[in-house]
């Protein structure tokens, strides 16, 4: 989606423009020399993560000492989600600025086809015998509406209910606790609030500064936990059309509304802090400071040694539960699977040494070792067998029996733009701006602007 120059997106802009012509100060785009290899990846914000710095560093030494004579430019951008998806668009644009390989979240793949800034890859994967050895659900993806495939995921996650064992026994609350229904955690969340003062009772992602994690990591969540998970709630398949009016939306509304307004959940100014995923991770959990969080499996890569917020007894103070559905009904559970994907852009220059980096990148052992740094659930069927990662860390097993009850975003090209509607309608009630339903009235007109009025009434 273009960037408007208005006053607000100014330093944005300012910041994607920089990132842009830094890279073109390296030469003429990623074309000027075609002995050297330039890949783009998200750098975490926080100075402390490193795990894909050092896991890149160490493929790049593997790769040039394969590849005698070429090289490899690691080109970080450090940003947030939502501004890294802006500024990687922004260098896609152009030969001059795109790199030859790119880091991609999978529910963009779709939306960066039909904007023409993405290479099939299915001549490569046809020679590839490695490629079989990828779950469906992984290769479905990173496919095209076209059949295609744009990009080679390097694993995907789950999402969970992560308590602190110390505040629960402070609270008067199970150290084995499995919640049946929403009112379960919510419950949870009330004896936390009366029981122990201090404490933030629950942690639930809203509003537009956090993008797609307040998305994904809270209102699908719920959404995907209102019905009996045969059916898509954002999406009717059959229609090709996306669902408005849904009984299911507002539900998930009024839960987030209720943590918020009874104060459940953290100070709405933190709330809305596009750092506050930093603070649950790195403050907030470590220090006892939080009772539960709604959030994903690759949590432990900040806690390891050397990581800037080492917590190594983790484990034994951090409990696990699957979210449940919302009144307790099939499956039970619920979670939502999402994973980036590694993709050559359609300006690339080096196309085929990228696509070279990505098999030295997905040896059987290299991929070992991303998804054990990351927390990551394994995407290659080899790995996933195998005990060098299922007993790597406490919580890998967990997380991935949890892919038998897990959904996908349905990344089709309005999608971020569906995205954007639902922060926008989570925000509203967060800061109690709107009512429920006003805030689902407002979703359903952005839906239709958004996806050029394909929407089916539920």
């Amino acid at each position: 989606m273009p960037v408007r120059p208005t006053a607000a997106l100014t330093p944005l802009l300012a910041t994607v423009l920089a990132a842009a012509t830094a890279l073109t100060a390296c030469g003429d785009g990623s074309g000027s020399d075609p002995d050297t290899l330039k890949v783009s990846f998200k750098q975490s914000t926080d100075n402390s993560i490193k795990v894909m710095d050092t896991y890149l560093a160490d493929v790049k030494e593997q790769f040039e000492k394969q590849h005698p004579g070429k090289k490899v430019e690691l080109v970080p951008v450090k940003a947030p989600d939502s501004e890294y998806y802006t500024k990687l668009q922004q260098m896609l644009r152009s030969a001059r600025t795109a790199p030859d390989l790119v880091y991609e979240d999978t529910f963009l793949i779709n939306s960066d086809i039909a904007s023409g800034y993405l290479k099939p890859l299915d001549p490569y994967l046809e020679k590839w015998p490695d490629w079989d050895r990828f779950t469906d659900t992984a290769k479905a993806a990173a496919r095209g509406e076209d059949g295609k495939t744009y990009g080679v995921p390097d694993g995907t996650d789950t999402r969970a209910l992560w308590y602190s064992r110390d505040v629960f026994e402070k609270a008067g609350l199970p150290a084995a606790w499995q919640p049946r229904t929403w009112q379960d955690v919510l419950a949870a969340a009330r004896a936390i609030k009366r029981g122990v003062p201090g404490v933030i009772p629950l942690n639930v992602y809203t509003g537009k500064p956090v993008g797609e994690a307040a998305t994904m990591q809270t209102f699908e969540m719920l959404l995907y936990g209102t019905g009996d998970g045969t059916e898509d709630p954002l999406y009717d398949k059959g229609s090709k059309k996306w669902i408005a009016g849904s009984r299911g939306f507002e539900d998930a509304l009024s839960f987030v509304e209720t943590v918020y307004r009874e104060k459940l959940g953290p100070d709405v100014s933190d709330a809305l802090d596009p750092n506050v995923m930093t603070r649950v991770r790195g403050e907030w959990l470590p220090e006892g400071r939080l009772g539960i969080a709604l959030d994903g499996s690759w949590l432990p890569q900040d806690w390891l040694k050397g990581s800037g917020h080492a917590w190594p007894g983790w484990q034994d103070e951090l409990g696990l539960a699957a979210m449940p559905t919302q009144h307790g009904q099939a499956p039970g559970r619920v979670s939502m699977s999402g994973g980036w994907a590694w993709s050559i852009p359609a300006r690339a220059a080096n196309p085929d040494l990228a696509f070279e980096f990505v098999r030295t990148m997905q040896t059987e052992d290299n991929a070992r070792k991303w998804y054990v740094a990351n927390s990551g659930i394994a995407v290659r069927e080899d790995v996933a067998h195998d005990p060098a990662y299922t007993t790597a860390r406490p919580g890998i097993e967990f997380f991935t029996d949890l892919v038998a009850h897990t959904h996908y975003r349905p990344a089709y090209p309005a999608y971020p733009r569906v995205s954007t509607a639902i922060q926008e309608a989570m925000e509203g009630v967060t800061t109690g701006d709107m009512s429920v339903e006003e805030a689902a009235r407002g979703y359903d007109e952005a839906l239709r602007d958004a996806t050029d009025g394909q929407v089916v009434e539920k």
